[in-house]
């Protein structure tokens, strides 16, 4: 069991192993249930050492293993957004990803500023195709991509394997 070390005021902190904080579960509840209020079928899936919630096989919102919100929203949007409060860029090495944001906890701390996040995001969401659920998903979870094979294709294959059969002339 992860060592806890309480805060005062506030609640215990769990650190995984990589020292990192793990994520609040119920702050990932209060997600899914904001979520299940605007009639998305949510499917939790962990991401970023936390939880994405995918609605529709696309990244919706989700939690961070750093206790951050995060949201995917449209791109046009981004210089907008970016201005709410707590609204932090989301960098993975290469700068800002625009149509996607940090949030700090204490900027949807209530169920209307995490409310109106959700909202922004699932608005984003609707306009985007629907992706094969994992559930429905190949191995790994990935959609499974069946491409038709060339006679060539089919042929350096067999013959890797030992299974090539020779022209009568």
């Amino acid at each position: 069991m992860a060592p806890e070390f309480p805060l005062a005021p506030g609640p215990a902190i769990h650190l995984q192993a990589d020292h990192t904080m793990a994520h609040d579960p119920v702050f990932e509840q209060r997600i899914a249930k904001v979520l299940a209020e605007q009639g998305a079928r949510a499917e939790p899936k962990k991401m970023f050492g936390g939880v994405a919630f995918m609605v529709n096989g696309n990244m919706s919102v989700g939690i961070t293993n750093k206790g951050d919100f995060t949201a995917r929203f449209d791109r046009a949007r981004h210089a907008e957004v970016g201005a709410w409060p707590g609204a932090k860029p989301m960098t993975f090495g290469r700068g800002d990803m625009p149509g996607f944001l940090f949030v700090d906890p204490s900027a949807v701390a209530t169920a209307r500023s995490l409310t109106q996040w959700v909202r922004l995001s699932l608005e984003y969401i609707a306009t985007l195709p629907a992706k094969p659920s994992s559930a429905r998903a190949g191995a790994g979870g990935r959609a499974v991509k069946v491409e038709k094979q060339s006679k060539t294709q089919r042929t350096i294959r067999a013959s890797k394997q030992g299974t090539t059969r020779r022209r009568k002339k």
